[in-house]
């Protein structure tokens, strides 16, 4: 089965959604806050105490896009905080959200992906994917790169959208992004691409119990997932 790719292009799936996140980095914060009504915020914060306890010092954020969950992570206290995109453009919004809060010397944003990231074997405690592992072009790939780089007993935790299943969240979804969300993406952020990719990244994407599989088929342990949002999203928490 071909991947799921916003342009449908010869270009490789990576290269498309670099584009893609190119084109609405302007209004990605916007758009992000309107259409969840700002729930993805109190997401992030349920992920970050779920890594709290080990008390992670490194950080790894990948698809970092313009650094909220890097910013997020701050609570914990890190000494450094590597945030990770294929897209320059949500990167260049991100480090300007990163000098206005006077974070720009503890986090770190850089360009570089799951799959490729070159970081030093067992150098990062945590690492964490805000609603990013969907657009790998090699889910497994990435996965297991990431597992290189966390220590022994480290934590990967993954927040990403998911399909409910249960009335009336599953109507609700359906309506949302067959008309709203396509609707308001190409009101303000201009790519008629951009937000139809979205729900069909999100229908193709093997999630709950078939990630969990995943993640323990390439080796991380403890596997486990969370639903929120009644079903919108998941929590994802495994480690080395």
């Amino acid at each position: 089965m071909n991947p799921v790719t916003p342009y449908n292009n010869t270009e490789s799936k990576k290269e498309q959604v670099a584009q893609m996140f190119d084109n609405i980095a302007f209004r990605y914060d916007f758009l992000n806050s309107l259409l969840s009504l700002g729930i993805h915020k109190g997401w992030r914060k349920k992920c970050i105490k779920l890594i709290a306890d080990k008390q992670p010092k490194h950080i790894l954020d990948v698809a970092t896009g313009t650094g909220d969950f890097a910013i997020a992570a701050m609570k914990l206290n890190p000494t450094k905080v590597i945030g990770i995109d294929i897209s320059e453009g949500m990167m260049k919004f991100g480090r300007e959200k990163l000098q206005k809060l006077n974070l720009d010397k503890t986090i770190t944003l850089q360009y570089g992906d799951a799959e490729t990231c070159d970081l030093a074997d067992n150098s990062m405690d945590a690492i964490t994917v805000g609603f990013g592992v969907r657009n790998f072009e090699n889910l497994e790939k990435g996965l297991t790169n990431m597992l290189r780089i966390l220590k022994p007993g480290g934590q990967l935790c993954v927040l990403e959208f998911s399909s409910p299943q249960k009335f009336p969240v599953k109507q609700f979804y359906k309506f949302h992004f067959k008309y709203i969300t396509p609707t308001l993406g190409r009101l303000f952020s201009k790519d008629t691409r951009a937000y139809t990719y979205l729900p069909e990244s999100i229908k193709a994407f093997p999630d709950n119990e078939r990630f969990t599989a995943i993640l323990e088929k390439v080796g991380y342990k403890k596997a486990s997932f969370s639903s929120v949002g009644l079903g919108l999203a998941s929590i994802y928490l495994a480690e080395k």
